[in-house]
């Protein structure tokens, strides 16, 4: 067994009733960077970055797909970790009490293994990290992953609504801080 390296936080999932309108919210509150949009067999979403971190917004299509949280949870779903060496991270974090769900913990090429852990939280990990993320920022042998740049036009609608929704709530008188 290889030793044990340190795995980087690079990724959170959150799960919500609208994506698109939680990706503005996120563009227009803290200045996140759209990356791109997905329409997968488990979810749909919209992933945003800011230039380290990949944060997924995703709204799953079925309770099976959801992983165990119900495709109506609102709520961090997971995070993801990217490792050197995804079968061995796994071998480690199985032998600490993790339980493996989903993706194969015996491909070093895989997408994500999935697991959760003690508490029943679900964590991912990956070697190659995901779109918008950094794997070493600021390091010589740092690894960008790349950042496609993909908007789906079947979300034009729901993207142009949540555009609306955000400017609307621009608009109104700004909040006055408590003193």
């Amino acid at each position: 067994m290889t030793a044990q390296t340190k795995g980087r936080i690079r990724h959170v999932a959150l799960s919500v009733e609208d994506p698109w309108e939680t990706a503005e919210f996120y563009k227009q509150a803290v200045g996140l960077q759209e990356v791109t949009e997905l329409d997968g067999p488990l979810a749909e979403g919209v992933f945003l970055t800011d230039g380290i971190v990949n944060l997924a917004i995703l709204h799953f299509k079925s309770d099976e797909a959801s992983q165990g949280t119900g495709k109506d949870f609102v709520g961090i779903h997971h995070i993801g970790f990217w490792v050197d060496d995804v079968v061995e991270q796994g071998k480690i974090a199985r032998n600490a009490g993790a339980t493996w769900i989903m993706g194969d913990p015996n491909n070093p090429d895989g997408y994500e293994v999935k697991h959760t852990d003690l508490s029943g939280i679900i964590f991912d990990i990956a070697a190659h990290g995901w779109a918008g993320s950094q794997k070493n920022p600021g390091s010589d042998d740092n690894v960008v992953h790349p950042n496609p740049q993909r908007r789906l036009a079947k979300f034009d609608e729901r993207r142009a609504r949540a555009q609306a929704k955000i400017a609307s709530m621009r608009a109104k008188e700004p909040a006055v801080a408590a003193e």
